[in-house]
């Protein structure tokens, strides 16, 4: 990624997202954007990215989560096919597509309750460390799961959770007209609406 580039990125999260309180710049850095590079991702750092999933907190250690991942132009395709056109718009210039799925069952076979909840943890981890690493990830729900599941030969016990696109920023003027606009990083809601003293909806004095 080109110094401009960084700089330019830089700018833009400056832009549209400031903190209350004071938190590591990676919290604010990490973003979901749909202009992607085509550049491909060498092995070492995909490698590092999914190294930091890897330990994602979990209950009972079961680590439920298992990521599938497509970086030839045939397994790309094979993905492209059950994800929703109007992500395949944008995300098909991704060099890298993975598919987070989550165990259901524990080691006894009764339903593990947590699945998805650890599941978004290793999410978490995998989108904090490539945004270290330069590399941006947009996860989307918009996708067919029944055929998801038959494409990847996902076996009963295994529930598809999302689509994680993966790659170095791109050129926004290459995005589809109606999503230029959004190609902005997010805010976010205020502590008041999302912490909460004692009860739901309880203020806290401090806020």
């Amino acid at each position: 990624m080109t110094v401009r580039k960084t700089d330019e990125l830089t700018t833009k999260v400056a832009e549209h997202r400031t903190p209350t309180y004071e938190i590591e710049p990676i919290f604010l850095n990490r973003w979901s954007p749909r202009a992607y590079s085509e550049q491909p991702i060498d092995d070492e750092t995909l490698f590092r990215i999914f190294e930091a999933a890897r330990w994602a907190p979990s209950s009972y250690n079961l680590q439920p989560w298992r990521f599938i991942v497509a970086k030839s132009e045939e397994d790309r395709s094979k993905f492209l096919s059950f994800i929703f056109e109007g992500n395949v718009t944008w995300c098909k210039k991704a060099p890298v597509l993975a598919v987070l799925v989550s165990h259901t069952v524990n080691s006894n076979g009764e339903p593990n309750h947590k699945h998805a909840f650890d599941a978004g943890a290793a999410w978490g981890y995998l989108a904090l460390q490539a945004t270290q690493l330069g590399i941006y990830t947009h996860a989307m729900g918009g996708f067919d799961r029944e055929k998801a599941r038959e494409v990847l030969q996902l076996p009963a016990e295994y529930e598809p959770q999302i689509v994680i696109s993966l790659g170095y920023y791109g050129d926004p003027q290459d995005l589809p007209e109606a999503l230029r606009a959004r190609e902005v990083p997010s805010t976010r809601r205020p502590l008041s609406e999302i912490v909460f003293e004692g009860q739901f909806g309880g203020k806290m004095k401090s806020l």
